[in-house]
């Protein structure tokens, strides 16, 4: 029969990663995402405990477990705060995640080991300016002189690109142009500091106001030839592979944001009187909250199958699509409906709820927004090209 339980090893972590989110970061995540202060503590503390390093090998500075007791991790962290997940899941799946699946030895020995201990934090440059969705548009060129690259262009809405830990981005870039105009997209590591690597300020977002984010722009940058990662024009379908986990890792932090605002609630509920009774006495105050329950399960289960499917070695994009959608609309119908209960409370920016709203919208956009998912997943169904 299909179990749906974790076994003891995943669920010491859930629980580990429960208790940590409820005592270090609820008593401090309020007042840091006010002043849009990078959670630096958090990360060391986060990195101390192996969450950085938890789907890679130990002989990497890795624990040695998979991809889904990452996705746990996430979604603990997220029934507390986004953007302390947010920092963690770039970090792993776009910053760690494509050295380790395609970089080589010598690249891995370099750069895991202060990656996967949060020593060091990495981004991946895909996106640019007016590219949005459409990412396979790189206008970003890097071109072979001698034994260096030299890349020109720009990227935007990159995480975790400019705090005092990073130590690297691997960006995309056009290294050639075919005959029938088709580009041949590479990634290639770009060290932070390196002349003509310039980091913009941060972006002033709605949420994640803890999280780092960037707009990159790259001036004759010169790297070193053996910076490419992977094979040469493969960068683009590398990313691509990459991207499909990291939405089954998103799909996790949106089930945690949709759970954070079911817990919130439950409290709320039992604590706020109104017309003379708590208002959880009131059926629609149960059936709202019941609502929000059933889209937090339902969208756990979706990742939950994604990831099973993935750590067996099946073809898991659709799935991986599916749960990022459902687990993204929960999140967002979550935040409405638990700001909603809350009422006037739920508009200021001292309960949790309000911070969960402002979360939550992104999740319909990143790393593929809701109708990229819808086309996928139609695609998968044998409609449309």
């Amino acid at each position: 029969m299909i179990d749906f339980r974790l076994d003891e090893e995943y669920e010491a972590l859930r629980k580990t990663v429960e208790d940590f989110a409820q005592a270090e970061v609820a008593p401090v995540i309020g007042p840091l995402y006010e002043k849009e202060e990078f959670p630096y503590e958090l990360v060391a503390k986060m990195g101390e405990m192996g969450l950085f390093g938890l789907p890679f090998p130990e002989e990497f500075g890795g624990m040695g477990g998979d991809y889904f007791a990452l996705c746990l991790a996430l979604e603990e962290l997220a029934r507390v705060d986004s953007s302390v997940a947010i920092t963690l899941e770039a970090g792993v799946s776009l910053g760690a995640m494509p050295i380790y699946r395609f970089g080589t030895q010598e690249q891995k020995e370099t750069w895991l080991p202060m990656l996967t201990t949060a020593e060091a934090l990495g981004g991946f440059g895909l996106t640019e300016p007016g590219g949005g969705s459409d990412a396979g548009a790189t206008r970003t060129r890097a071109r072979l002189d001698g034994d260096e690259w030299i890349i020109n262009g720009s990227k935007a809405f990159i995480t975790n690109s400019g705090t005092d830990i990073t130590k690297l981005v691997t960006v995309t870039a056009v290294t050639d142009v075919m005959e029938n105009g088709r580009k041949e997209i590479s990634a290639i590591i770009v060290p932070s500091g390196t002349p003509g690597f310039a980091v913009a300020p941060k972006y002033s977002k709605v949420g994640w106001n803890c999280s780092d984010t960037h707009e990159l722009s790259f001036s004759d940058v010169r790297v070193p030839a053996e910076n490419l990662v992977g094979k040469r024009g493969r960068g683009y379908a590398q990313f691509l592979s990459i991207l499909d986990e990291g939405r089954v890792a998103i799909a996790a932090l949106s089930v945690g944001l949709a759970q954070g605002c079911v817990d919130e609630c439950l409290k709320y509920a039992k604590d706020r009187v109104a017309f003379g009774h708590r208002i959880g006495e009131y059926q629609a105050i149960q059936f709202k909250i019941a609502d929000m329950e059933v889209r937090a399960h339902t969208a756990r289960l979706a990742y939950y199958q994604a990831a099973s499917k993935m750590l067996r070695g099946e073809p898991f994009k659709k799935e991986a699509s599916i749960a990022k959608l459902v687990a993204s609309n929960a999140a967002m119908d979550n935040a409405r409906d638990a700001t909603q209960i809350f009422g006037g409370y739920g508009f200021m920016n001292e309960f949790p709820v309000s911070r969960f709203y402002r979360d939550a919208k992104i999740l319909e956009i990143g790393e593929g927004t809701s109708e990229v998912q819808k086309m996928l997943i139609a695609r998968h169904l044998g409609v449309g090209a």
